[in-house]
């Protein structure tokens, strides 16, 4: 499941071949509207489009991951914690874990949608009014480029480390007193990761340098625009509908 979180799903699709830079803008723009106007009715509304995106980019059922059972009890815990407050507590506590379920979804279907090597070059091209103010708007987007890429690899490693652990035997009762599973595998975990990194430096600089990763020629089009404003008019309208209801 990890692994396929933040990869793209090669399925040709309109939405695969938006630029990436008009998917992060309209993430952006939804997150704003659900910041300043997160009622129930613009949530719905957002979960719909979303689904809407999923179904046009013919996203497989698998993709969708599958979470863990004290993810949800963790949720449910904190619904039973603000249940003493009243009902409108667990009402705005609903809301807010909608918010943030929105935002995640939002954030895959970027990543299932997306070549990784197109993030860092519309990153830049994004920030390129900031090169005035001299800030390292390319440097920027490498490192999320980067952090983009490897965090999937050092999540498939964390769980070979944690196979490998259980197959180590534990022969003795001072073994098993000493043991903890957490320190070991984030002890490795760092180790692999700065393996890693290092062999991901070289290769970098071998091939010419990160301004390299930002150089990939990267544009909107007409496509970009209706999309955008496809995004605009949705959230316009889920906002006109609550006002309305």
């Amino acid at each position: 499941m990890s692994t396929v979180l933040l990869r793209q799903v090669p399925v040709a699709s309109p939405v695969h071949s938006l630029w990436a830079g008009t998917k992060m803008i309209g993430a952006f723009v939804i997150s704003l509207l659900l910041m300043f106007w997160p009622s129930w009715t613009v949530l719905g509304a957002m979960v719909i489009f979303l689904v809407a995106i999923g179904l046009v980019a013919r996203l497989p059922l698998g993709t969708l991951p599958r979470l863990p059972w004290w993810f949800w009890a963790a949720l449910a815990l904190g619904g039973l914690m603000n249940l003493p407050v009243g009902g409108a507590a667990v009402l705005r506590y609903a809301q807010v874990v909608v918010f943030g379920l929105i935002l995640v979804a939002a954030s895959f279907l970027i990543a299932w949608t997306t070549p990784m090597g197109d993030i860092a070059p519309a990153l830049a091209k994004l920030g390129a009014p900031l090169r005035r103010l001299r800030i390292p708007v390319d440097e920027w987007a490498v490192v999320v480029a980067l952090m983009l890429r490897g965090l999937p690899l050092l999540l498939e490693e964390i769980r070979v480390l944690r196979a490998a652990r259980r197959l180590r035997p534990k022969d003795t009762l001072i073994d098993r007193a000493a043991d903890n599973p957490l320190i070991d595998i984030l002890t490795a975990a760092m180790a692999v990761a700065t393996r890693r990194a290092t062999e991901l430096g070289e290769a970098i600089t071998a091939r010419g340098g990160t301004g390299m990763l930002t150089a990939h020629p990267s544009s909107p089009t007409r496509r970009d625009a209706f999309a955008l404003g496809l995004v605009v008019l949705v959230c316009a309208g889920s906002v006109g509908l609550d006002l309305l209801i």
